[in-house]
């Protein structure tokens, strides 16, 4: 063997230490337990939806703020607002019976809603999830049940408190709120749901609010995500044990690179 040669042995731990780093790099949480939505992954989000979807057309505003997206039948429609912070409004989505009716049903999230969560939004929107509820229709327990199946089956703490009903992460960190108050005027502003997540439901990190008449498919479905989805994530660095000894610092560390983001419609 020469000099400089690894035995094979070795060189099998070398590649099991070297994948077992790249395996530990990247962590599994839930949904909402995911880092801040960026602003420009949600202007990527919508700006892929209107290119893979014919069926809507997206125009942005004189003052560059707000981007319109619009169905065909010109009965379901999407505002994206740029310049909302991150826990207000920033998406608004809004259907309607026919394009000169009142409005059936709306929805809003703020800025830093999970990309995950704005993702199975839009897909339901382009599976027409948006119509299935007539106006004449008050929500009925059935729809109820159904909106909120998901937390069940997740076995999230289910509880009442007057007018509202929540279902809560076993670590209190997200949840669901029906508000039995504002479901009997579905004209009102007070909103019906809230799919939350951050420290409690009246300082949420970010929040989904939704009307009365919003469809129990598509609460469903976002229900679904909230209580059983994932993300990867990089795990932060290990910091070295003070009392160990550890390779010093480079003389000439190597300058950060600048994270630049770019929007286009």
């Amino acid at each position: 063997m020469h000099r400089g040669d690894i035995a094979l042995p070795d060189l099998n731990r070398r590649v099991r230490l070297e994948q077992h780093a790249t395996d530990t790099e990247r962590e599994t949480v839930p949904v909402f337990a995911a880092d801040t939505a960026d602003p420009a992954d949600h202007d990527t989000l919508l700006d892929h939806f209107l290119d893979t979807h014919d069926e809507w057309a997206g125009w942005r505003t004189w003052s560059d703020d707000l981007t319109y997206a619009t169905h065909e039948s010109q009965t379901l429609r999407i505002e994206r607002d740029y310049s909302a912070p991150a826990t207000e409004t920033a998406w608004t989505v809004a259907a309607y019976q026919t394009p000169v009716s009142d409005r059936m049903w709306h929805l809003t999230a703020t800025g830093a809603t999970p990309i995950p969560i704005l993702q199975d939004l839009l897909h339901e929107l382009a599976d027409g999830h948006g119509w299935d509820t007539p106006v004449s229709q008050f929500l009925d327990e059935a729809s109820l049940i159904a909106a909120t199946q998901p937390a069940t089956d997740a076995g999230w703490k289910h509880t009442v408190e007057g007018r509202w009903m929540h279902w809560t992460a076993p670590n209190g960190e997200a949840g669901i709120q029906f508000d039995a108050f504002a479901a009997q005027r579905p004209n009102g502003v007070l909103p019906t749901w809230l799919l939350w997540a951050g420290p409690t439901s009246d300082h949420p990190t970010w929040e989904i609010a939704a009307s009365t008449r919003t469809p129990s498919t598509l609460l469903a479905n976002l229900a679904e995500t909230l209580t059983h989805g994932a993300v990867a994530r990089p795990t932060p660095p290990l910091t070295p044990n003070a009392h160990h000894h550890t390779t010093p610092p480079p003389a000439h560390p190597a300058t950060a690179a600048k994270r630049t983001n770019s929007r286009s419609l």
